[in-house]
């Protein structure tokens, strides 16, 4: 169980969280939702530790592997990188940046893009892929990895109806495996999806927390 206790963060003077609480349970889905700047992203970097609350807590965090899958935009289109080195740099947790992949490590990237619709696009540059591909590509390096923490900033955002069903259908595997994951989203029917529901609106939690 991870337990977000009261949590707030500011930017300067700027409020970006106040007073979030919310109980994550291994092996479910968590949507967070809320239209742009309402604090889902900010919740997310809380959670995989790279934004610090002001104040508050978060417990549950600390021995676990976590997977974090910042949105599409957030990764140049000039990285240098190809589909199967950008999923590759799931490994790098276990192995270390300059240690080589295992066969075991190469099976779970052809696995992972396998999975995501990518096993034929291995060799592309990620800067020439469609938004839908950029975006599977980063969350097959998190299926690499294999986090007990998934967490997932607006994957299916701007996709079809095709790459967001291929999306879906992997979060929930994730969640069967036993991972924990949270997936920030405005997209209400994609939440609807989810075990439970957790929307914001300014920083602030909008309603209770819906099964």
């Amino acid at each position: 169980m991870i337990v977000v206790s009261e949590i707030a963060v500011r930017y300067g003077s700027t409020p970006a969280l106040n007073d979030v609480s919310v109980r994550l349970t291994r092996g479910t889905v968590t949507a967070v939702v809320g239209h742009n700047g309402s604090g889902k992203s900010t919740l997310l970097q809380c959670l995989a530790g790279i934004v610090r609350p002001t104040s508050g807590r978060i417990d549950g965090t600390n021995r676990l592997s976590t997977a974090y899958v910042p949105q599409r935009n957030a990764v140049s289109d000039q990285l240098p990188l190809t589909v199967r080195e950008v999923a590759a740099m799931g490994a790098w947790h276990r192995r270390g940046v300059w240690r080589r992949l295992t066969p075991g490590d190469r099976d779970a990237v052809d696995g992972a893009l396998t999975r995501l619709g990518l096993a034929d696009l291995g060799g592309r540059r990620i800067g020439a892929l469609s938004g839908g591909q950029r975006q599977r590509a980063l969350l097959a390096q998190a299926l690499v990895q294999r986090g007990d923490l998934l967490l997932l900033d607006e994957p299916t955002t701007g996709l079809d109806a095709e790459a967001r069903a291929v999306i879906g259908d992997v979060v929930d595997e994730e969640a069967a495996r036993g991972a924990t994951v949270v997936v920030a989203t405005h997209d209400t029917a994609d939440a609807a999806r989810a075990d439970q529901m957790l929307t914001l609106s300014s920083g602030v939690v909008l309603s209770p927390l819906r099964r």
